[in-house]
């Protein structure tokens, strides 16, 4: 599904991450976690092609392209999605709109998919204007459902979401990379960055990977490290360096 080989990406002027390697296979979800500021959101906008996350070395293969320099809109097209941690207020463009236009006017699908979202009375409303934390999540796993892509990228999707909507997020979110569905009949993958490890409760994550310093520090069991950071801290990941 996608090849990260070598992957260097500056912010700004600065580098932010570094000796970037990484594979997820058709099928996979993997985790990604981290102590604020390691680059983790750098790497999925750098995957998802934002121009403020420029890649200077190393390359991108999604499903056998090289997407390195592709625009983020045929990105888009070829399956990419991502679920933004603090996505922008879009006043002006209501969500049933940008539905529509993903969806390809297919009502009936927004219709279905909104109310298993509880966002159906939200259709008619600017896009996150005025949402609270859980409406926002809904509304930003709605806008995956609608658009189906093959690598699904989370970006702390409990974030700012209460119990009773984490639930009905996390539920969503393990239907959309078909943990639903027995292991050799899943097509779709996933990469999600969490904080709390609150996800892992809805997904049978299959890959854990600790991110320090803009580069990877520790692979393994999502479960065993998460634990393991809870016990000790992240400084366990950087002097054990099992990369």
């Amino acid at each position: 599904m996608l090849i990260i080989e070598d992957l260097h990406v500056e912010v700004e002027g600065r580098e932010v991450l570094h000796d970037i390697n990484l594979t997820i296979n058709e099928g996979e979800t993997h985790v990604l976690m981290g102590p604020n500021g390691s680059g983790k959101t750098t790497l999925l906008r750098a995957i998802m092609g934002f121009g403020s996350s420029r890649i200077t070395e190393g390359s991108l293969i999604y499903k056998d392209h090289d997407i390195t320099h592709v625009p983020i809109h045929e990105r888009a097209r070829l399956g990419i999605g991502l679920l933004f941690q603090r996505p922008p207020t879009v006043s002006g463009l209501k969500l049933g709109k940008l539905l529509a236009v993903t969806s390809g006017g297919d009502s009936e699908r927004i219709d279905e998919y909104a109310r298993h979202m509880n966002m159906d009375t939200f259709l008619e409303r600017d896009i996150n204007k005025g949402f609270s934390g859980g409406e926002i999540k809904r509304s930003e796993v709605l806008q995956l459902m609608i658009q189906k892509p093959d690598l699904v990228m989370l970006d702390e999707p409990e974030s700012g979401v209460d119990l009773e909507n984490m639930s009905l997020v996390g539920n969503a979110i393990a239907a959309l990379v078909e943990k639903d569905q027995h292991i050799i009949n899943r097509k779709k993958s996933g990469l999600i960055i969490t904080h709390t490890g609150y996800i892992l409760d809805y997904i049978d994550a299959d890959f854990g990977h600790v991110m320090c310093d803009g580069t990877f520090k520790c692979h393994g069991n999502p479960r065993e490290i998460l634990k393991m950071v809870q016990s000790k801290g992240y400084k366990e990941c950087i002097a054990c360096q099992r990369v």
